[in-house]
């Protein structure tokens, strides 16, 4: 093995050239028998050279494996048997720097912990309230409603509840975005079929594709799907449709399809909205992130927090995806979201 390092041979012709000059200068000045001894010396020399040169190569080897050992996650690394000179002092770096990036991960995983565990109290506290004030609104709307209250005052209330059901989205996204970070939630590997995946992403949907006065087409390849998580990929593709659906006037279209080829599992998301702004394609995937231009308020939607997107592609790269958006060759937004069979 130390024969075919480089550096080794390159030390050892040159050593090989001056033993030769060395030989020849004796031969010349003291005889044959001088010749012999100086070349005699320079071999036992060689073999000191080799032989120390590759324990050196061993000592080397031995801490380069212990390195990567801790680029896998182990913790239990001492590089204590490291004794001659340069490597003990380089062993002894490598030694502190493991050990306090040791205590660096643990202390960002107890954060990371806490982090989820306090949005998961914020978010058990918050519930309590928005499910009395939801009751409350609706108890108030039917009173109204029966009684002949007035049809503003009844579009208020309307508009109040909307704006519950966004704000208990809000809460729930933000709980499993701390969860993702944290690295508590577990996705489960399963053969997840494609028809399946987008109806159960689009059903929650149903309703307010039909309030927005806009279309969705399905195009799904038969037999198309990808070993994943059914329920998390779900969410995600159901953040992307309600991202294209906000974004889309009514009379327009929102395309979603799916197909399987030899490399991955493809699914491509469009719209027939405005699209997105050469400015904002960078930083779409943001959290909290609403572009340059003002969002509108729509009847579906009192107005984006940013959130949505980001929660979609937590949930793709968790899982090995990628996700990408764009602009579509007839205008509108594009998202496409792949899963691959194999590391490339």
């Amino acid at each position: 093995m130390i024969l075919r390092n480089r550096e080794v041979w390159r030390t050892v012709i040159a050593f090989l050239a001056v033993v030769a000059i060395g030989s020849v200068a004796a031969w010349r000045l003291a005889g044959t028998a001088a010749a012999l001894c100086v070349a005699g010396v320079a071999g036992a020399l060689l073999v000191v050279l080799l032989v120390v040169t590759w324990h050196r190569y061993r000592a080397i080897a031995r801490m380069a494996s212990q390195i990567d050992d801790v680029l896998h996650g182990s913790r239990d690394v001492s590089f204590e048997r490291m004794r001659e000179g340069e490597l003990a002092i380089l062993a002894s770096e490598l030694d502190k720097m493991t050990n306090r990036l040791a205590l660096a991960n643990e202390e960002l995983e107890r954060e990371k912990n806490a982090l989820a565990d306090a949005l998961a109290d914020i978010s058990h506290q918050l519930k309590t309230p928005l499910t009395s004030l939801a009751l409350m609104t609706s108890l108030v709307r039917g009173q109204l409603a029966e009684t002949g209250g007035h049809e503003a005052e009844l579009a208020r209330l309307r508009t109040m509840e909307r704006l519950e059901d966004r704000v208990e989205w809000l809460v729930s996204s933000l709980l499993k975005l701390a969860r993702i970070d944290a690295g508590v939630v577990h996705f489960v590997r399963t053969h997840v079929n494609g028809a399946e995946l987008v109806a159960r992403a689009s059903e929650p949907l149903a309703v307010a594709f039909d309030l927005a006065d806009v279309t969705l087409e399905r195009s799904v390849q038969d037999g198309a799907g990808f070993e994943g998580d059914l329920a998390w990929t779900a969410e995600a593709l159901e953040n992307v449709l309600k991202n294209c659906l906000e974004h889309t006037p009514a009379g327009g279209t929102v395309r979603v399809s799916c197909a399987e080829d030899a490399l991955a599992f493809r699914l491509r998301v469009e719209d027939t909205g405005p699209g997105i702004a050469p400015d904002d394609l960078p930083h779409v995937f943001e959290r909290f992130y609403r572009g340059g231009e003002k969002n509108v308020p729509s009847e579906v939607d009192p107005g984006g927090v940013g959130i949505g997107l980001a929660l979609a592609k937590s949930l793709v790269t968790a899982q090995g995806g990628s996700i990408r958006a764009g602009n579509a060759a007839g205008g509108g937004a594009r998202f496409d979201i792949v899963f691959f069979k194999a590391t490339v």
